[in-house]
């Protein structure tokens, strides 16, 4: 889906169709008073001061009178203005006056006059509403001023505009098929995790069926990264501010923690991140260079500050958890390591049927010497060795300057999802800075002692993040491995068939297949269709033939046909496809 903010001409163009909905609603509603009305990645939204409601069966007449206004075919004007003359222009809009006020006396303030309306902006515009024909307002939702929830709530209407009828009508189809993909509408059918005002926003809770996905994540990558040598660690999701201070987080990072907490004279905060810790734990005992490379890996439980506007289902949160490692290591072990990581979050996505990626090899802003560690020497030296390996290993990618971490270089991968903006799946960031702010060492083969080197990456991210990234890829049909429930024991006749079918599911159970009998009083039908809906990849129906030639009958998601096999073979291709991890 296009990202209408970043594209030039779509951004003014629904720039001047948020005006044009805002000179409708004045005509339909006079009283309206108008915030602000951006360009964002979906379109445009302009917040509105009303005392009467506006539902999503007012839109078509909004809509019509903004076809009115385009069909009239006014120009578009801009007007700069003092201070003064904005300030009088405006005066019944305090909104428009709070704006103003802000504003520096050197400022050159702009209006822009269509008809009837006026409205303070920077622009630029499209020349004449003519221009905006091709619109669809597509939501309206509460928003408090400022989004201060001490402030008034103000209503907020979304729309997008293009160029094109058919360029709209492609829009709105990909809009639709977002929803259908939308991982809080999956969460919520297929009973996977839950939000709670009462616990907090942006803290998810995992119903049964979403932490048996987590789970099994979890142990996917943890049996991975167990074959090649990683150690797993827990530590705790909070530390003392000095950890962070020591580390430098506290400077760079501290807009993005929860505040501080005083206990017993001591200053904690909730962890951000993990590093700081898993320096601590490499820190705790002598090291000597045949010691290395130490892998330290940990799924571990993270908080960072979000606003509330940012938050979304479990793709945007304010807890979550990072499947991390921190990688300790020889100057000459990091190229090694290094292609060793890539090569894991390659098989890890050929596993996952990840096919959409790309590279991207994120570097720092040489003359940036406030955010990025000032030692040019570490950064040429860490930067080369990174693009060596990528070059090495034949994949392609883009440098990016001035995205690297503060203490380091590093590589992201960047994924597309089926629907909305490229994410950042994986990362993998080279570091010599914080081996150093926290004096880490290791004997070398000559006695002396050197500086180890760190790895931080993280394969999936966040888990929470991968979930819900996988899920609307998926939309929801994952693959047997990853189910919550893999089979589904449905008997056509509990009289007959529930002796059999019970049979079955202890013979699943025992065999560690997630299964569930559905032993209702229930038309067959009803339940087929009914397990479909649940996305479990296998629905057994359990009849006289498969009772008196103990044989299963199994139809898989998706699809109508029905196949007989005998019990021993139906187990084994089901256990093949949870141990190859078969999409």
């Amino acid at each position: 889906m296009i990202n209408i903010k970043e594209n030039k001409e779509l951004n003014t163009l629904n720039h001047s169709c948020a005006h044009l909905l805002a000179q409708a609603i004045k005509h339909l509603y006079p009283d309206a008073l108008f915030w602000v009305g951006p360009v964002i990645e979906e379109g445009f939204y302009y917040d509105i001061d009303l005392d009467e409601k506006i539902s999503l069966e007012d839109l078509p007449k909004i809509e019509k009178e903004m076809k009115k206004i385009a069909k009239d075919g006014k120009r578009i004007v801009r007007h700069e203005l003092s201070k003064e003359e904005a300030k009088e222009l405006f005066k019944d809009n305090p909104y428009k006056i709070e704006l103003i006020d802000k504003m520096d006396e050197n400022t050159v303030i702009s209006a822009y006059t269509q008809g009837d309306f006026t409205d303070l902006c920077r622009g630029p515009h499209v020349e004449s509403v003519k221009l905006l024909k091709n619109f669809k307002l597509l939501k309206v939702s509460g928003a408090y001023y400022k989004n201060d929830s001490n402030n008034k709530m103000l209503q907020r209407i979304y729309g997008v505009c293009f160029n094109t009828p058919e360029d709209l009508e492609n829009h709105l189809k990909e809009l639709e098929e977002a929803k259908l993909r939308d991982h809080r509408k999956i969460g919520k059918d297929l009973n996977l995790f839950m939000m709670n005002d009462l616990v907090g926003k942006g803290l998810p809770m995992y119903l049964p069926n979403g932490y048996i996905i987590y789970e099994q994540l979890e142990n996917y990558i943890k049996t991975k990264e167990r074959k090649l040598g990683y150690k797993h660690v827990l530590t705790p999701p909070l530390g003392n501010v000095e950890l962070y201070k020591t580390s430098g987080h506290w400077d760079h990072y501290r807009e993005d923690m929860f505040p501080k907490m005083e206990i017993d004279n001591e200053e904690f905060v909730l962890r951000p991140m993990n590093c700081p810790h898993h320096m601590m734990i490499y820190s705790s005992s002598i090291h000597s260079y045949k010691d290395l490379p130490i892998r330290i890996g940990e799924i571990a439980r993270d908080c960072r500050y979000e606003s509330s506007g940012s938050l979304k289902g479990i793709e945007r949160v304010r807890s979550f958890c990072q499947n991390d490692a921190h990688l300790f290591v020889t100057l000459d072990q990091v190229q090694s390591e290094f292609k060793s990581v890539v090569d894991l979050i390659l098989d890890c996505y050929k596993d996952l049927n990840i096919k959409n990626y790309r590279f991207e090899l994120s570097l720092r802003d040489k003359e940036d010497k406030v955010k990025y560690y000032n030692d040019d020497e570490m950064w040429d030296k860490a930067e080369n060795m990174l693009r060596n390996v990528l070059d090495e290993i034949g994949v392609e990618y883009i440098e990016k300057t001035g995205e690297a971490a503060f203490y380091g270089p590093k590589l992201d991968v960047q994924v597309k999802p089926a629907v909305g903006n490229e994410i950042t799946l994986s990362t993998c960031q080279l570091d010599f800075c914080l081996p150093m702010k926290f004096d880490l060492s290791y004997v070398d083969k000559d006695g002396s002692k050197k500086t180890p080197v760190v790895l931080h990456r993280a394969v999936f991210g966040s888990i929470d993040r991968f979930i819900a990234y996988y899920l609307e890829e998926t939309k929801g049909n994952l693959p047997t491995w990853l189910s919550p429930v893999q089979v589904c024991i449905i008997p056509v006749n509990n009289n007959y068939h529930l002796e059999y079918s019970n049979k079955l599911y202890e013979l699943l159970i025992n065999e560690d297949i997630r299964v569930e009998l559905d032993s209702r009083e229930e038309k067959l039908g009803y339940k087929m269709r009914e397990s479909q809906v649940k996305k479990i990849p296998y629905s057994l129906v359990i009849g006289d033939k498969e009772k008196e030639s103990e044989t299963v009958s199994f139809r898989k998601h998706g699809s109508g046909e029905t196949t007989t096999v005998k019990i021993d073979e139906f187990v084994k291709l089901i256990k093949d496809e949870i141990v190859t991890h078969k999409f």
